[in-house]
């Protein structure tokens, strides 16, 4: 397991291999945010802006979305997975939105775990990218980096990850801790052919010595 010290370093290394990380998921309001984090699970953010462009032109509030027949919302989504429980989850999100918030999105990650189809990791980016206030999301970037990294046990739960980051990372770095880590594992520390060759932090991944050595005695046979 890295020590304090280690981290800081691994982060001062993602901070300068990707100093403008940020959330790729194109919004222009809270609303439209937590609409694109509930499309996102199980979904590259690629995907998700290329059905939001239509998406967001058509639906503006969340009236909108409660207004047309859930088949109709369906077909809106199809080209994204699970569109059918997705279009559910935001059918029940709007109507909660109206009912309890005024149709406003609530700024807490509090009050944003409770609506439909919000967990923790939406939650924490809703509030971190819309409302500025300090979270790590933990998504499978996030997952995979801390763990091949050693910042956290392979075993650990995605909760035990966060309180983990929450408790190593400083709390005034959380949240660009989290986009940085995010750009780290999806353009560099790929889950099928990471970098390692190639990345800064060799030295201190195992995981990444391991495949190195993997990799030089396939070479050798």
């Amino acid at each position: 397991m890295l020590n304090k010290q280690q981290i800081q370093y691994c982060l001062d290394v993602m901070k300068e291999m990707f100093p403008n990380a940020e959330c790729e998921l194109r919004h222009k309001n809270p609303f439209e945010l937590v609409i694109a984090v509930v499309l996102s699970a199980q979904c590259t953010d690629a995907l998700v802006n290329k059905v939001t462009l239509d998406l967001f032109k058509k639906y503006k509030t969340p009236e909108d979305y409660v207004a047309v027949q859930l088949e109709e919302l369906q077909q809106d989504l199809r080209s994204i997975g699970l569109y059918r429980n997705k279009a559910k989850h935001i059918r029940k999100l709007c109507q909660m939105l109206i009912d309890e918030y005024g149709g406003e999105v609530p700024s807490t990650k509090e009050e944003l775990i409770q609506l439909a189809g919000v967990g923790r990791k939406t939650a924490n980016v809703v509030a971190s990218v819309a409302f500025h206030e300090p979270a790590i999301a933990v998504d499978t970037h996030v997952e995979r980096v801390s763990k091949r990294l050693g910042i956290c046990k392979w075993k650990d739960s995605v909760l035990e990850v966060e309180q983990t980051l929450m408790r190593k990372v400083p709390k005034n770095e959380w949240s660009d801790t989290h986009h940085r880590m995010i750009f780290f594992g999806r353009y560099h520390c790929k889950a099928k052919n990471p970098n390692c060759d190639t990345c800064a932090l060799l030295d201190l991944c195992r995981e990444g010595q391991k495949r190195m050595k993997k990799r030089e005695s396939e070479m050798h046979v």
